[in-house]
């Protein structure tokens, strides 16, 4: 029997969509031209973080020549939401947040609509704002959701009606408090972690048309397609058949994508202009407003070890700002409780990880899916702890870290894992145990941090994803799939495992973007989750058109299945070496006999992922007796920063960064996706924080004062490791890197701060003020 090593998984290749999206042919929503009787919609928003509303007055807007028409909650009085459904269309008798939108014009012209949106008169009755989640759990805090029992929540979600608490996840393991007693060090502390916004290249767009016959269609730049059409079937009461929502390319997502938004307001607006498309762009500032941002965390850490460093009980209390509006945020919340040990061997846990309603903008996912967030406490304490009892940091981590076999704090066995690797090969990159050379300017300082992390997808036990490969006459293929390419190189992963399974060169393979009355079904582009239950369906609809092919040549040529293999887009023999077929000779017509019949007929593989082994059905008290999870990424990085005492400025020098990847589709991509989070990350690190007034309104929604990375910020030297441990279910043992990127980033750097100047920073982001001011500080 003839063996293959792999042909295009594992080797570097150039993306699929490299040349549209470098040309500008690359069509995006905002590109797309709906046609002359296209309308467009202007949004009136909530000047109060939280008021009822007492009376609207759209007469004004409604006389105003050009507006056809003006929408409010009474016209579409839905609550909506994907796990939890605390959200409306348009508020009906209340506003949350500052920005929230009230109502909207629909008009000829955008100029028109926005003039006409001034003049809608709204009486308020103010309220008092809350804006730290520690507030409001205070028993006498006002109720953000009054009705919070009485909303629609999913049976793994745990609201507290009466409170601003949203859901709780509770994780007990072990004996706490009698391990903190048998502990020879304790170190407990708080630190806080702030909102901040996905900042896309591409501001949320929409645009949708309702047609007489009760047709929804709606064009969305979207990581969902397919939840957004089941959300907004549900919402307006549709009937999924009639709601089709097409995606074409997102100018980045970051997760502030997922689920439903903006989307909705487009919908409405659609449905009260039957017949006329009508498209909403928001601005920048409007980006800010009202999309979702990530979560404020107030995280509360309490570690207990042995002198000689075994961890041995963890208190981790987890106070989660989840906004307005907890519809995405409370899975949030959710995924990170069962998580939030770190990626530690620990026998004794308690975690609490609260969803808290506040007057702040709904959050939601974020790249990371609070796991930056919950990290950068974890891996502060780890280098704390280390320090203090005398062990080197990474030692230390290596001596705790999970491996296969040890339990989770869920109660679950850890799967395969390289992240003894990936510390070991950033230890070996950053040159751990070698001091930096100092620079000779005395006003500048130099030093090194590490941190270790880990994450899992998360999504619903009963996530799943389809695939559909469609043979062509001359022996090409389109793969229908539903999962977005976010800049991620998704379309080039699902082309290269379908073309390892039917020996087919890329060039000859086009992966379709989504169309939901087109391609099959896929839950979300989120998770980091895509490559690995996407690219099961894919290599499953690989497999089914590989045996309808093989099938197809046995029996017309008379030839043994099992003596038949693929090879260059052609069927060939093992035992008759002059034999090969080419695909486009069969794929559609079939192959004629000599009696004139045919055998055959056009291949359609079709393929389906569902994990079969999770269970969100665990004990509310302790977490314990599900299965949440399918499996963890592991990783680490370091950095190498110098530090100008007399400004406070940090420069980034170096960094190293592993990912166990599994196995890596496309080793140059997943290398990309390295770098690239890092610098994300550093964002988050050094620069970004969403300021409020103390009436809920944000002071920087903008690129003037809201402070991204650029390229001056990238360290010159920089080293993205891959580790391969394959995953047993992945496709070719792939698992998800995409989002964990970013993640060890701001403990790095806190932790390098410390090593540099002996201060401990524990609210990111690590500004120059702050440097400053603890330098100031610590030397009273």
């Amino acid at each position: 029997m003839k063996t293959f090593d792999l042909k295009y998984v594992g080797h570097d290749a150039v993306r699929i969509d490299g040349l549209e999206k470098i040309t500008g042919s690359a069509k995006y929503v905002d590109d797309i031209d709906l046609g002359p009787a296209t309308l467009y919609a202007s949004i009136l928003r909530s000047p109060y973080a939280h008021a009822n509303i007492k009376k609207i007055d759209t007469s004004k807007a409604e006389a105003v020549e050009g507006v056809y028409a003006v929408v409010t909650g009474k016209d579409f009085p839905y609550r909506y939401g994907l796990y939890l459904k605390d959200n409306y269309v348009f508020p009906l008798d209340r506003v949350r947040y500052y920005g929230q939108h009230v109502a909207a014009v629909i008009a000829v012209t955008q100029e028109i609509a926005d003039e006409a949106a001034k003049l809608i008169e709204i009486e308020y009755e103010p309220l008092p704002v809350l804006q730290n989640p520690l507030d409001s759990i205070k028993e006498d805090a006002p109720l953000i959701h009054p009705d919070l029992g009485n909303y629609e929540v999913v049976p793994w979600l745990y609201p507290q009606p009466g409170t601003n608490i949203a859901h709780v996840r509770k994780i007990r393991k072990g004996n706490v408090e009698e391990a903190f007693k048998e502990a020879d060090f304790i170190l407990e502390d708080w630190y806080l972690v702030p909102h901040v916004v996905h900042a896309p290249i591409e501001t949320h767009v929409s645009a949708a048309l309702y047609t007489p016959d009760g047709r929804l269609t709606m064009w969305n730049s979207s990581q969902s397609p397919h939840t957004q059409r089941n959300i907004i079937a549900h919402s307006f009461n549709l009937k999924h058949k009639d709601v089709r929502v097409i995606a074409p390319y997102v100018g980045g997502g970051f997760g502030g994508k997922a689920g439903v938004n903006m989307e909705v307001v487009a919908a409405a607006c659609a449905m009260k202009v039957p017949g006329h498309p009508v498209k909403i762009r928001y601005t920048r500032k409007e980006e800010f407003y009202d999309t979702s941002m990530r979560q404020e965390l107030h995280a509360f850490i309490k570690i207990g070890v042995k002198k000689d460093g075994t961890i041995v009980a963890l208190k981790h209390q987890l106070y989660w700002d989840v906004g307005a509006s907890a519809e995405y945020g409370s899975n949030v919340v959710n995924a990170t409780g069962f998580s939030a040990i770190g990626p530690y061997r620990i026998p004794n846990v308690w975690i609490d990880s609260f969803a808290i309603y506040t007057n702040r903008p709904p959050c939601g996912a974020y790249r990371g899916f609070g796991y930056s967030e919950f990290h950068f406490g974890i891996e502060s304490h780890m280098d704390r702890v280390a320090k203090a009892i005398g062990m080197d940091p990474v030692e230390f981590r290596k001596k705790n870290a999970i491996q296969e076999g040890d339990t989770v704090a869920y109660g679950v066995k850890m799967g395969p894992t390289g992240i003894k690797q990936c510390i070991e090969e950033v230890a070996k990159a950053i040159e751990w145990g070698t001091p930096s050379e100092q620079p000779k300017e005395p006003n500048k300082v130099r030093a090194k941090g590490f941190a270790a992390v880990w994450k899992a997808p998360a999504m619903p036990a009963n996530e799943s994803s389809a695939a559909f490969i469609k043979f062509n006459e001359d022996g090409s293929i389109n793969i229908l799939v539903s999962g977005m390419e976010l800049g991620q190189g998704f379309l080039t992963a699902m082309a290269k495992i379908a073309a390892e399974e039917l020996s087919l060169p890329l060039e000859k393979i086009r992966v379709e973007l989504p169309d939901t009355d087109r391609n099959p079904y896929e839950w979300q582009t989120v998770a980091s989750h895509v490559t690995w239950s996407c690219g099961n369906a894919v290599r499953r609809a690989a497999i089914d058109a590989k045996e309808q092919i093989l099938n197809t040549i046995s029996e017309a040529y008379y030839i043994e299945k099992t003596n038949l293999y693929l090879e260059d887009g052609k069927v060939k023999s093992y035992t008759k070496p002059d034999f090969e077929i080419p695909f486009e000779k069969f794929v559609i017509d079939g192959v004629q006999m000599e009696d004139g019949t045919f055998r055959g007929g056009p291949i359609l593989g079709k393929g389906m992922f569902m994990p079969e082994f999770t269970s969100a059905k665990v004990n509310p008290e302790t977490g314990q007796g599900g299965h949440p999870n399918v499996h963890y990424t592991t990783g680490a990085g370091a950095v190498e920063i110098e530090i100008d005492t007399e400004t406070g400025r940090i420069k980034v020098l170096k960094m190293a960064e592993a990912f166990d990847a599994g196995k890596a589709i496309n080793p140059d991509i997943v290398k990309q996706q390295i770098t690239g989070g890092f610098v994300q990350g550093l964002g988050t690190a050094l620069y970004e924080e969403v300021k409020f007034s103390e009436d809920g309104r944000i002071l920087n929604p903008n690129f003037t004062d809201y402070k991204l990375p650029t390229a001056l910020d990238v360290p010159r030297e920089m080293h993205p490791i891959i580790v391969e441990v394959p995953q047993p279910d992945g496709p070719f043992g792939a698992r998800g890197i995409a989002e964990h990127t970013m993640i060890p980033v701001m403990p790095a750097v806190a932790n390098a701060v410390e090593n540099a100047l002996g201060i401990r920073i524990k609210n990111p982001p690590i500004t120059s003020e702050k440097i400053i001011k603890a330098l100031l500080e610590s030397k009273k």
